[in-house]
């Protein structure tokens, strides 16, 4: 037989040897397990170990439903809680970004699914990193189900990891908010964020290399803070409140026509996404302050007014559309959920403009 001959006089080489552990990968299955019981709800047991997770709908109180699917990552936030050894919340920013574009279709997340990739696991850092997206879905009601831990050196170096997640939820067929009767004088409402979401941040790494500053400092809009800390500020996790309003809309439709979650793109992008072609969201800027954390980013960064709202969430991570006779009930409603909420403007005929126009931004941000 001819071939290549294969060199035996070599000692074995291991998976191990490669890189990747498999006894690291066996450790943190068995480290989460408790984590992913903590996030029971009917429906599903989120017992980790099988190949697949089962979720049952009916168990979970639907009859006619339909399924909304969505997946999304932290961006490279990440890099923030890697250089600066604090993984504690990223988790939950996790959940937040893929269960806040869930609600705004009316759809209850019920399950969680995750992807943590990284270089070499180190057992401690994924535990961490895994309790806090649990905790993400303890906020949102939903199941952390299962998952997939990928050891890949050679892709990522050393203490560097990605993660993604992805959520399922369900909304009965005749309830889903779609924005189809959104209508010219409707009231525009906004949500308060947190901070920065999980938005922009390869722009606030370069602001913060630009001004020279370690994660460890002060930070100079929120001295209590180190300036990681504050960066890190988890995404708000809108469901309970704005699923207790969806339900309210079932017998009250113009509690809310329209809803959406403020990421990438800012109020600009974001808004047009849920509402008819043929109208306009007007928003003032001045109906609420903007959070230092935006203030200083556009001034330490020299970031104009256009850029900052086409870029980050500027305050408000969640907008909402309600009819002019339901808006001040939407208002008491959220409030009592314990949001924060802002009158912003309204909604009127696109006239040849954009789906969003922000008017009075320099004045109130400059």
């Amino acid at each position: 037989m001819h071939g290549v001959p294969i060199r035996s006089n070599r000692n074995p080489t291991s998976y191990k040897d490669a890189g990747v552990d498999i006894d690291a990968g066996e450790a943190l299955v068995e480290a989460i397990k408790p984590l992913a019981r903590s996030t029971r709800r009917s429906g599903a047991d989120a017992a980790l170990g099988g190949f697949g997770a089962l979720f049952d709908l009916k168990a979970a109180g639907y009859k006619d439903p339909i399924l909304v699917a969505t997946n999304d990552g932290v961006g490279t936030k990440v890099k923030i809680a890697i250089d600066s050894g604090r993984n504690e919340t990223v988790g939950i920013d996790l959940v937040a970004m893929c269960v806040n574009d869930l609600i705004v279709q009316g759809a209850e997340p019920l399950l969680f699914l995750d992807y943590f990739a990284t270089g070499k696991l180190d057992v401690a850092t994924g535990t961490t990193i895994i309790a806090g997206i649990a905790e993400g879905c303890r906020q949102a009601g939903c199941a952390l189900i299962g998952g997939e831990t990928a050891e890949m050196p050679g892709l990522y170096a050393g203490k560097d990891y990605d993660l993604a997640g992805f959520a399922v939820g369900a909304v009965e067929r005749g309830e889903v908010i779609d924005g189809r009767h959104v209508r010219s004088g409707d009231v525009v409402l906004g949500l308060a964020s947190s901070g920065l979401h999980s938005n922009g941040f390869s722009l606030v790494r370069r602001v913060v290399a630009d001004n020279n500053l370690p994660w460890d400092a002060k930070a100079p809009f929120a001295p209590e803070l180190t300036l990681a800390e504050a960066m890190l500020v988890p995404t708000r996790i809108y469901v309970k409140s704005l699923l207790a309003l969806c339900r309210a809309a079932r017998e009250r439709p113009g509690l809310v026509k329209a809803m959406a979650h403020i990421t990438g793109g800012g109020l600009i992008e974001n808004v047009p996404r849920v509402i008819p072609d043929e109208l306009t969201v007007e928003i003032d800027a001045g109906a609420w302050s903007l959070p230092a954390v935006f203030s200083w980013l556009a001034k330490a960064g020299g970031i104009e007014t256009a850029e900052m709202s086409r870029v980050f969430n500027c305050g408000i991570g969640m907008v909402l559309v309600a009819a002019p006779d339901d808006a001040g009930e939407t208002m008491r409603q959220l409030r009592d959920s314990g949001e924060t909420v802002y009158r912003l403007g309204t909604v009127t005929p696109r006239a040849g403009r954009t789906g969003c126009v922000v008017h009075n931004a320099e004045q109130a941000w400059g």
